[in-house]
């Protein structure tokens, strides 16, 4: 694909995503890049690299982190997430010499995994959940692979606002979600959560100032709202408990256990793609033998918010349930959870 393709693209993504200011950052990267600028000088080395299409988002990260570390003082005026507003001729001029500045950090920072912990893909979770709970009025255990910091293992904890005025989740929350969906009406089930555990390759831990800011750099920063959702989360997370592991995906299923009178849920949302072919048929795999051992007792359900095949423009949320292995789909959104619809 190529480190330009790669910069292209994640800049129709974010166009299409409601993100302006990096749609121009990403275009005028590939324009930087070709005219071997400072683009060049962080990213050029990777070229042919098995990661080469997938450095703009790190590296827009790595450069939010300095400015939300006030480690960057010429490009915090034109960051909305710190008071600033966004100047593509100015930006892209300070934007440019802090890559020129700090291109080996850069350089290295670009290779680690992303941290998008994105708290509105928690509509697809929770609406699913009240359907689940509709259909199966246990108590529940709720897994996450792919977690980052957990901060959707607390999705119960968030409001959710209707366009009619009417409202789902807690009446009180510092996370409030906006038009969360519409469609087919979600039943008001009443959930218990038992346990909420999730695993990452790499977890974050949201107690602390390096994850929470780590987490805050992956935002677009002139997506205030994400940025105001995302801190709220990390104050429920406080008061909410997680257990959030160090474990891969295959590993962490294959250690799950049915509980009696629990339903036991795993949830993912948008990190399929970043596992390999064979991990996802292990989890598939693992998955399905746990769930041969389930009953009316002990149930088994899979919640994931996750493109069909390929990436593409629709993500469905599927539910797939034992005992039996049934599997439907409940509805669609964008990958950042927005135009959440229930269909099913």
């Amino acid at each position: 694909m190529g480190v330009v393709a790669g910069l292209q693209q994640q800049a129709t993504d974010c166009e299409e995503l409601g993100s302006l200011m990096y749609a121009e950052l990403a275009r005028l990267m590939v324009d930087d890049y070709e005219l071997g600028g400072a683009t060049t000088a962080v990213l050029g080395s990777y070229e042919g690299h098995s990661h080469e299409e997938s450095l703009a988002l790190p590296l827009l990260a790595a450069v939010h982190r300095l400015v939300l570390a006030g480690e960057a003082p010429e490009l915090a005026g034109f960051y909305p997430s710190v008071g600033g507003v966004w100047d593509p001729v100015l930006g892209w001029e300070a934007f440019a010499q802090v890559l020129q500045s700090r291109a080996a950090e850069l350089r290295a920072a670009v290779l680690q995994g992303p941290q998008t912990n994105e708290v509105r893909r928690s509509v697809a979770l929770y609406g699913g959940l009240l359907q689940l709970v509709h259909e199966m009025p246990l108590p529940v255990r709720l897994m996450e692979i792919g977690s980052s910091a957990g901060l959707n293992l607390r999705a119960d904890h968030f409001r959710y606002n209707l366009a009619d005025g009417s409202y789902y989740g807690r009446a009180d929350s510092p996370v409030v979600i906006e038009d969360a969906w519409s469609g087919r009406e979600v039943p008001r089930s009443t959930l218990r959560i038992a346990e909420r555990v999730g695993s990452d390759v790499a977890p974050v831990n949201a107690l602390s100032d390096e994850g929470s800011l780590t987490l805050t750099s992956y935002v677009w920063a002139d997506q205030v709202e994400r940025l105001a959702r995302l801190r709220g989360a990390l104050a429920i997370a406080r008061e909410v408990p997680a257990d959030v592991r160090r474990a891969d995906a295959v590993s962490f299923v294959r250690g799950l256990e049915l509980s009696e009178g629990h339903l036991t849920v795993l949830w993912h949302s948008i990190m399929w793609s970043y596992l390999s072919k064979d991990d996802q048929a292990a989890v598939d795999t693992a998955l399905a033998d746990l769930g041969k051992r389930a009953n009316e007792s002990t149930p088994l359900a899979r919640l994931r918010l996750e493109p069909p095949g390929e990436w593409g423009d629709e993500f469905l949320v599927e539910l797939e349930t034992w005992p039996g292995g049934e599997r439907r789909v409940l509805g669609h959104a964008d990958p950042h959870g927005q135009g959440m619809v229930w269909t099913s």
